[in-house]
């Protein structure tokens, strides 16, 4: 186990520094980001003082060495828009994104499982037909038109719902969280339903097919011998075992939503991470999108860690070397 771990966190730190290599070379040489910063009336000479100050005026292997050192202190230095470090304008949008991100997930899970169960179990039933068009209503359309009618209908046409914004922000420290009171509440909803319905309907459809293939095999068939009850059958057996395939799709498309929450984000005016995103990039705020996109690999490596090591915790026949026992 530890030897794995280890050889995890080097694989990681190898993508981490192939990531801030890519980051660094395609914001480069994306503008001036003097430009930004200064007037018309500012001078050449202040321009080139400004230059100095940022070190852009260094090689590019000094720059990429120091940007690499301040990156591993959590200094990704200070955005050229707002004037203010970057690390403290992740660390507000931060609990934004990741509350969405949350309740997106849970939401794909609690509803895509028990419809997949219920399709793999009873798949010629009206209900499974409505669960799969329902999915294919999903997958086909695109997420900013999907919130773009949900805000129509529900707060539009029938005012339930907020159409924008996060409401009901409670500060607890360093973490912020609208999960305690109602209109927090309330404003979740949307987006989350928005950002989580793709991933919904393709964990849907996995447990779906999964459960139907399992539900053939001879194991489910000798247990049904033995007169174990339909419960136990398709619950403790089945369900059990097709729990592998919807852990790796959950952890990557857990990353998916955190990476991709830009569209949401941006739909609702959510306060996160991906609408700071668009925003640097419409003002080439370049440590704001290098420190974006840093983030957004090394919680991609956490994940599938995470996913790595549940393996075994579900099936224990699975060793981490990636044999079966």
């Amino acid at each position: 186990m530890l030897a794995f771990i280890l050889r995890r966190i080097g694989q990681a730190i190898l993508v981490l520094l192939t990531v801030a290599l890519i980051s660094f070379s395609l914001f480069r040489f994306v503008g001036d980001p003097t430009q930004q910063m200064t007037s018309q009336d500012t001078t050449l000479e202040e321009r080139l003082q400004i230059r100095k100050n940022l070190g852009l005026d260094d090689p590019v292997v000094v720059q990429f060495a120091r940007f690499i050192g301040n990156a591993a202190r959590f200094d990704f230095g200070v955005s050229y828009q707002n004037r203010q470090p970057v690390a403290k304008l992740i660390g507000d949008r931060f609990p934004a994104t990741m509350e969405l991100a949350f309740a997106s997930a849970m939401f794909a899970l609690l509803v895509g499982i028990p419809m997949g169960v219920y399709a793999g179990l009873k798949p010629n039933s009206w209900l499974a037909r409505l669960f799969q068009t329902v999915s294919l209503v999903g997958i086909s359309l695109p997420t900013f038109l999907i919130g773009i009618l949900l805000i129509f209908i529900f707060s539009v046409s029938f005012g339930l719902l907020p159409s924008f914004g996060r409401q009901g922000v409670i500060n607890l420290g360093f973490w912020s969280t609208g999960f305690l009171t109602w209109e927090g509440i309330r404003s979740l909803i949307l987006p989350s339903i928005t950002l989580g319905l793709f991933q919904m309907t393709l964990i849907m459809r996995l447990v779906r097919s999964e459960m139907m293939e399992v539900l053939r095999t001879d194991y489910v068939k000798f247990a049904k011998a033995r007169g174990l009850t339909p419960r136990a059958v398709n619950y403790r057996h089945a369900l059990k075992n097709t729990l592998i395939p919807v852990i790796t799709i959950t952890g990557l498309q857990l990353g998916s939503i955190i990476a991709f929450a830009i569209i949401t984000e941006t739909v609702f005016q959510w306060p996160g991470m991906g609408l700071m995103f668009l925003q640097a990039v419409q003002t080439v705020d370049i440590p704001i999108m290098s420190a974006y996109l840093l983030l957004v690999a090394t919680l991609f490596v956490l994940i599938n860690l995470i996913v790595d090591l549940l393996y075994a915790l579900v099936d224990p026949r699975i060793r981490l070397s990636g044999k079966a026992a």
